[in-house]
């Protein structure tokens, strides 16, 4: 029995190890909802904070408790540009945990971003468009977390990943580079003369680089002379963008921007709601910021009065290819590869998540978990009736938010049979490289790589890179003479060549032909083919 009890108290330490570590609930996590209690000094906050808003850039000194864990002297503030409203407790929090203490942070992360859900009656649209977005590209994460404030619950917000230190490291192995968030919450006093007007983040070229303080927030120590050469490039040189711009990304924003109606963005009337990173590799990457009107909540395109849902529902997937104003889409379009990769990345997505059904079955599974805390929101701008039917119905006589399924489904058969979306690709097979032969004393030092592709190709290329954070470069493949092929089907081969015994080739492959373009592997963002130079020499 002493040697039990022994045996016992020995264990107890590692239970309550196993029982504490259980409980750390990591920020983002998904399947359930965090807390955030906030202590803020003045007994009117929500007048404090407006007044803070109102008058400058400052925060409110206070107390902060996320999810058991306490920290002191954090800043707080209002944050938000069209989704803050004066006067009402329910607006998107900003609260910087490093504000009086350098190093303070929460699981990494030293700043919180809260979203308020404006105009988003279903509480889906942000967390369902960032989780089908980091499908194609990088998107900060995003989960939802009840928050009071000196023991009053405010409400039921999103949580979102803020776009600083974790997330550019995480993603592009980096975060001192310049970044920039299109769009800005305080214009300038003084601007210099002949600065275009009203442009927002449209990436217009600017000969005065003060010009760019009017529609940029650089969120870095520099970076103007970066964005300036970015607008040049661009708009005068488009044929080198590659240099500045992670092209295929900046057209998988547009794609999603496009599927989803998310008109509050570089496609909508205004060039707001995205941020632009530049990489190691002197590569701006573009990330999608602030997505509660996305689904249609938004209804301007910049070309007149707001959409019907109708229109919405037919929206061009070549809206603004023309537009010499919104020069990220038209001058990328006007590119023949560029269009057809962009307009195969609109098809994929809806085939992968709408079509399918898939988008459905997650916005429920999203509402099913917050419905409680929801009802109990007294801040709330919306009934339970119709959060309840916000995912099917209109919402609002005078706004007429879309309900998500009903826009959505009609969308996707409306793209299904849009003549831009129907050519068929070509269909890759036999992807393969080739390593030494069984009898061969000779290694191999080039990454020998053939497929074939049918429907007619007219080219195909591979993209390689030796290494995660680096640019994919393009490689033509050489057609491969053969005569026992059938009708339609051809042969590539290109060879690259190994920078040293343990490089490790990441490739994809693009097929065009007459009509569109096809990619092998499909999910080739996250996950390319991978060969080992060691493993073609076994």
């Amino acid at each position: 029995m002493k040697k039990l009890l022994c045996y016992l108290i020995a264990l107890f330490p590692l239970a309550v190890f196993a029982q504490t570590a259980k409980t750390v609930r990591p920020f983002f996590e998904k399947k359930t909802i965090g807390e955030i209690r906030m202590t803020l000094p003045a007994k009117n906050w929500s007048n404090a904070l407006d007044s803070m808003r109102l008058y400058g850039e400052g925060m409110l000194l206070g107390a902060v408790q996320i999810d058991g864990k306490s920290y002191d002297s954090v800043g707080v503030r209002f944050r938000g540009n069209n989704s803050y409203q004066m006067g009402s407790k329910r607006n998107p929090f900003q609260i910087k945990l490093d504000f009086v203490q350098p190093g303070q942070n929460h699981q990494g992360y030293p700043e919180v971003k809260l979203s308020s859900a404006l105009r988003d009656p279903s509480l889906v649209r942000e967390i369902l468009f960032l989780e089908i977005a980091s499908n194609y590209m990088p998107a900060p994460q995003a989960s939802y977390t009840k928050l009071f404030v000196n023991g009053e619950y405010v409400g039921i917000f999103i949580n979102i990943e803020s776009v600083e230190g974790p997330f550019l490291r995480n993603h592009y192995g980096s975060d001192d580079n310049p970044l920039f968030k299109a769009g800005v919450d305080y214009k300038p006093e003084a601007s210099p003369a002949g600065c275009k007007q009203n442009i927002f983040g449209a990436l217009e070229y600017e000969e005065n680089i003060d010009c760019y303080r009017n529609n940029f927030e650089l969120k870095s120590d520099r970076g103007w002379l970066d964005i300036q050469e970015l607008t040049r490039i661009l708009n005068r040189e488009p044929n080198r963008i590659e240099r500045v711009l992670d092209v295929d990304r900046a057209l998988w924003m547009l794609a999603l921007n496009n599927l989803m109606v998310n008109l509050s963005s570089y496609s909508g009337a205004r060039s707001i709601n995205f941020y632009l990173y530049q990489d190691n590799n002197g590569r701006f990457q573009p990330i999608h910021w602030d997505l509660n009107l996305a689904f249609g909540s938004f209804k301007n395109t910049g070309g007149g009065s707001d959409l019907d849902i109708r229109t919405l529902q037919r929206l061009d997937p070549l809206l603004h290819a023309d537009n010499l104003y919104k020069p990220l889409i038209s001058q990328l379009l006007k590119d023949p590869l560029y269009r057809k990769i962009y307009l195969s990345h609109l098809r994929q997505i809806n085939d992968d998540f709408v079509a399918s059904g898939t988008y459905e079955k997650r916005a429920q599974e999203l509402q099913a978990m917050i419905v409680v805390p929801f009802n109990d929101d007294q801040n709330k701008q919306y009934s339970l009736d119709e959060f309840q039917k916000s995912l099917r119905e209109t919402i609002g006589r005078k706004s007429k938010i879309p309900g998500i399924f009903d826009l959505m489904s009609k969308r996707s058969r409306f793209l299904k049979v849009h003549p831009e979306l129907t050519a068929l690709p070509s269909a890759v097979s036999d992807v393969t490289v080739q390593g030494r032969g069984k009898y061969e004393n000779q290694r191999v030092n080039t990454f020998r790589i053939m497929a074939k592709a049918d429907r007619f190709p007219k080219k195909i290329i591979v993209y390689y890179r030796f290494g995660d954070n680096l640019p994919y470069l393009p490689m033509v493949m050489s057609e491969e003479a053969s005569n026992d092929l059938p009708t339609g089907v051809k042969a590539f081969s290109a060879n690259i060549e190994a920078p040293g015994e343990d490089a490790v080739l990441d490739y994809y492959i693009l097929a065009e032909n007459a009509g569109t373009v096809a990619f092998v592997p499909r999910e080739y963002m996250n996950n390319p083919y991978k060969i080992k130079l060691s493993d073609l020499n076994k």
